[in-house]
């Protein structure tokens, strides 16, 4: 079963943002400590993950931004 890459980003984003709320609350070192280590692999591979996607698109530099094409 594959997962999703949108996975990934979805689990790094909640840790890293978990851990930032632990640290505002002043949770012991060792646990902000673990999730940190943790966060930083979850990073590594999230980046991996996104770079080796199979994704392609028919758009091209000249399509700009949808919501505000150029000259149309």
């Amino acid at each position: 079963m594959k997962i999703p890459v949108m996975f990934y980003v979805v689990i790094t984003t909640l840790l890293l943002v978990t851990l930032t709320i632990m640290v505002a609350m002043d949770m012991p070192l060792n646990w902000v400590f673990y999730l940190t280590c943790l966060g930083q692999i979850l990073v590594v591979v999230m980046a991996y993950k996104v770079l080796r996607d199979k994704y392609v698109t028919d758009k091209t530099f000249e399509d700009f931004y949808e919501d505000h094409p150029i000259g149309k």
